[in-house]
């Protein structure tokens, strides 16, 4: 048992430097390039369950260095709006100081509605969802007073509700409601919503997109007034917004997202369309307009500074006021959306802006309106693992060669290991950077540059390895040879090397 022990710890420690590193290097390329394929792993293609697992063990293991790059490409490149067809309705500090804290009563957001349909929007979605009665409404009031009060209440009674007349504010304009997509039940959550139609081209996709059991949605009698009812989910990582889902699955149907939902009512379109093949979905469409995504019905948005967009927002109390340009909304898509202090939902962007979250959902119609998509396809992350298993193939076979001309030239220049490496890697950036500039794909340059990198730094503990080995056998060899000599042997040695230093003086 020693014996089998000695032996297999002898053959451990030889492996890093057998054949000069290179089954010790292989083996790293294949470890990180599975950990690399298997953190991303691309969307409609069958999914392993013990993947699931390995996210447990290892979440986020290429993950984070991936997004990292990924922000500053939008960074180095923002998106600059080439049209404004979306109007932002601010709730904002000047309208609340105005009309009152919110929330506010259904009459008063009625008021802000016909407002904005009086300047002819071509839709207008509101960023609002409304699951309870309005408690400010004059039946819930009458069912307040004291019986001293009965005939008030009964003239309270025969007023039209809140809820009523903001059903036929939404009635009467092309009107889009919010709602909420959600995994867990809650006292307002339901689990079905009034929505448009979806004609899928192809397999259903319903297994590949976002799926929820439940939506906090509007009350029915908005729904049914309501010209279209949308889903605002954004896809959240670590905190930032990076994908937008067009289109969700709600128990056992499709429905549309707030971007999708508002141009099919633009556009007076009957039903939104869904292309998918068996790997997810192709492309979204409306009327003529066809949205490429990503499998699970996501696109990647590539986000324009808020300083560029700045002059889309509109104080919700000047339109009330009639002092917004009277053409200012006209065949505009207007959102309605809350933006005051301690109200709104706030969103970080790959940019490192902090925006509200009704921005979000103007910055996906302002890029379907642009053209201006971001993909990363599932062709994409396996033309990526091919790449960096053939060019660290190509390391492995090369590098450790002592004749090569690479290895003469970084015997001959000093530091040109380290120079060649950053220029390699420099070369990748620029080339990703280019993809993304000119074509709109997203290339994993961070993955690639971490695994290549590791592969070299193999080659150069092998070669570390080899030199102490090496060391420690030149020191035995001076052990023996001086440990073999006689005293007078050495006495010799002595008296040879006193009579070469005199000699040398003499000279």
């Amino acid at each position: 048992m020693k014996r089998l022990r000695d032996s297999w710890l002898t053959f451990v420690k030889k492996l890093p430097r057998a054949y000069s590193g290179r089954p010790m290097a292989f083996a790293v390329l294949l470890g990180l390039s599975a950990l690399n394929f298997c953190s991303e792993w691309p969307q409609g293609i069958p999914r392993p369950a013990w993947i699931d697992t390995y996210d447990r063990i290892l979440p986020d293991s290429f993950g984070s260095a991936r997004q990292l790059l990924f922000d500053h490409f939008q960074r180095w490149f923002p998106r600059v709006p080439a049209s404004q067809p979306v109007i932002i309705v601010a709730i904002d500090d000047k309208t609340l100081a105005a009309a009152g804290q919110w929330p506010w009563p259904r009459n008063r957001l009625a008021n802000l509605i016909d407002a904005i349909a009086a300047q002819k929007p071509l839709a207008i979605g509101l960023d609002i969802y409304m699951p309870e009665a309005d408690q400010t409404s004059p039946d819930k009031v009458a069912g307040n007073l004291p019986a001293s009060a009965a005939a008030l209440a009964a003239g309270l009674r025969a007023l039209p509700s809140h809820e009523a007349i903001l059903a036929r504010s939404l009635r009467a304009a092309p009107s889009v409601l919010g709602a909420a997509a959600s995994a867990h039940a809650t006292a307002d959550t339901s689990t079905d919503l009034r929505s448009a139609p979806i004609l899928v081209h192809g397999t259903d996709p319903l297994e590949s997109v976002l799926r929820f059991d439940y939506v906090l949605a509007s009350l029915p009698e908005l729904q049914a007034a309501a010209h279209g009812q949308a889903m605002l989910n954004v896809a959240l990582e670590q905190g930032t917004v990076r994908r937008v889902p067009l289109i969700m699955g709600l128990g056992n149907k499709l429905v549309p997202g707030m971007p999708v939902e508002m141009l099919r009512v633009a556009t007076a379109s009957p039903l939104v369309e869904v292309f998918a093949y068996p790997s997810g979905v192709q492309a979204v469409g409306v009327a003529d307009v066809q949205v490429p995504t990503q499998p699970n019905g996501e696109i990647w948005l590539h986000f324009a500074s808020i300083r560029a967009t700045q002059n889309r927002y509109v104080s919700a109390v000047d339109v009330m006021q009639r002092k917004a340009g009277a053409e200012r909304m006209r065949n505009k898509l207007v959102l309605v959306g809350l933006t005051g202090t301690g109200l709104t939902d706030i969103r970080a962007t790959p940019l490192g802006e902090l925006v509200p979250g009704i921005e979000v959902q103007a910055q996906v119609i302002e890029t379907i309106f642009d053209g201006r998509f971001l993909q990363r396809p599932a062709w994409l992350k396996l033309g990526e693992s091919l790449f960096i298993i053939a060019f660290g193939m190509l390391i492995i076979w090369y590098v450790p060669r002592t004749d090569s001309r690479l290895a003469v030239f970084i015997r001959a220049v000093p530091k040109s290991s380290a120079i060649l490496g950053i220029a390699l890697n420099l070369l990748l950036l620029l080339s990703c950077v280019l993809v993304f500039r000119y074509f709109g794909l997203l290339i994993d340059a961070a993955s690639i540059f971490i695994i290549e990198s590791v592969v070299m730094g193999s080659f150069f503990s092998t070669a570390l390895l080899e030199d102490e080995a090496q060391k420690r056998q030149d020191a035995a060899r001076e052990q023996v040879r001086n440990s073999g000599k006689t005293g007078a042997g050495k006495v010799f040695d002595g008296a040879l090397a006193r009579w070469k230093r005199i000699h040398r003086s003499s000279k």
